[in-house]
């Protein structure tokens, strides 16, 4: 059994700035005490020689080829633009002089 207590809880709540009441403390000590207990028992069952793993299933790149196709110009790119400059999309400034 983990020793996870109700003062236990109630101190992680006031870490992550959350009030709890006494049923909510009650019901959160119950459940953190079997995530504690279940993490433990994976523990005793991870063993050296046991390669870790990411992902139970082998991950494989599903994406097309990159390949280079036909591009637009410049001056097409920039047609539609409300404002331009120097080959440029010309935008208002969103960062303060701070920066």
């Amino acid at each position: 059994m983990s020793e996870i207590t109700p003062e236990l809880v109630r101190h992680l709540g006031v870490l992550a700035r959350i009030q709890l009441d006494d049923d909510e403390v009650q019901r959160l000590t119950g459940q953190l005490s079997v995530i504690v207990d279940n993490i433990a028992k994976v523990s005793e069952v991870a063993t050296p020689d046991v390669p870790a793993t990411s992902h139970p299933i082998p991950l494989e790149n599903v994406f097309r080829p990159d390949v280079v196709g036909d591009m637009l110009t410049v001056e097409q790119v920039l047609q539609n633009a409300p404002d331009a400059a120097e080959s440029r999309f010309r935008v208002t400034a969103i960062l303060g002089e701070e920066q």
